[in-house]
């Protein structure tokens, strides 16, 4: 037999947590109704990062001109494209 919590308060979760469980119950059936092993991998590490928040990732100081360069690789393909 299960016993009754005394109060409401003793249910509740926090709205973080239900979040980040309806997050990976997405994640996990999306990995598994994929066919490419591609999208079951970049959905394998968006889990990892949904589950381990404070895992460290690169950001824009790592690598100093890149968003600079990836901007102008861009303009340059937009430029091919309207070339057309």
């Amino acid at each position: 037999m299960t016993t009754i919590p005394h109060t409401i308060a003793a249910l509740d979760v926090p709205l973080a947590d239900v979040a980040q469980q309806v997050a990976c119950d997405v994640l996990r059936k999306a990995r598994a109704a994929t066919n490419s092993p591609s999208d079951a991998l970049a959905y394998s590490l968006d889990l990892f990062l949904v589950t381990h928040p404070k895992a460290p990732v690169s950001a824009d100081p790592d690598y100093p001109g890149f968003a600079d360069w990836v901007a102008q690789q861009q303009k340059k393909n937009d430029d091919a494209r309207r070339a057309r």
